[in-house]
């Protein structure tokens, strides 16, 4: 049985600084072990929190920042540069603060990219550049860490509830019609999520507790995407208290102690 811990912190803050702390932890033990790591980013407050405080941290150090991977598991489909797009916060909060290898940092197609304003050819020329770095036999490159916001409505990346991309079966997905600005975005898909090694799902806030109930207790990810969310050797929720309100019975045995 693949693991599922619950890690609950105090607040967002403190929440923050221990998703960091790990990361250093997680890319450092890849690097030891082959050479290199790989992390899928998220936007959203606590995604780009996590990244300010991995900046901020003098452990970030500890990483061969120039052997680190960077994807993103979802975009919205703007231009370079706009404030709304993932890829510019996780920018400014940490990117541009540690020395990273241009060209293995992977962001998803602007709408003034290539493709123009097609998110279908964004999503699919993504696509092509998850399998160009897969290993023999597998759609998409091999992640240690995946990191995805939880939304009240339960959805991950841009994987919203009833719709149907939760149903695609292609590694990433152009998303039109999203319920939350802006509609249309590129995502990946269930499939390519399940792909990482290690999925790690992070809350915060008293509107997030419902979604993660339903996280930990949902059979069908495509009511509630987040129950969908599982790492190939293990799953985390990072809550803090707020988040945490709502957890099931049982998911106590689950649950560090607050600190």
């Amino acid at each position: 049985m693949i693991p599922l811990s619950v890690l609950v912190h105090r607040d967002q803050d403190v929440l923050a600084e221990a998703v960091a702390a790990r990361l250093v932890t997680r890319l450092v033990d890849a690097q030891a072990a082959r050479g290199s790591a790989s992390v899928v980013l998220t936007g959203g407050g606590v995604g780009t929190a996590v990244l300010a405080a991995l900046a901020a941290s003098g452990a970030r150090d500890a990483v061969d920042w120039g052997r680190v991977d960077v994807w993103w598991g979802d975009e919205r489909f703007c231009p370079t540069g706009d404030p709304e797009r993932n890829e510019t916060g996780a920018r400014a909060a940490l990117l541009d603060h540690v020395p990273v290898d241009p060209a293995r940092v992977h962001p998803m197609p602007a709408a003034d990219g290539p493709d123009g304003d097609d998110p279908e050819a964004a999503a699919g020329r993504y696509a092509a550049e998850l399998r160009a770095a897969a290993r023999p036999g597998e759609a998409v490159a091999p992640f240690d860490v995946l990191m995805l916001g939880v939304g009240p409505d339960a959805h991950v990346a841009s994987l919203f509830p009833e719709m149907p991309a939760l149903r695609d079966e292609r590694p990433v997905v152009a998303v039109r019609d999203a319920p939350k600005p802006p509609p249309t975005r590129i995502s990946l898909t269930l499939p390519s999520l399940r792909a990482a090694e290690e999925v790690w799902l992070l809350a915060a806030g008293g509107s997030k507790a419902e979604a993660v109930r339903l996280g930990l207790t949902e059979p069908s990810p495509v009511r509630a995407p987040v129950a969908g969310a599982r790492g190939r050797q293990g799953t985390l929720f990072f809550l803090d208290r707020a988040a945490a309100a709502r957890l099931p019975h049982g998911a106590e045995g689950l649950a560090s102690p607050w600190p």
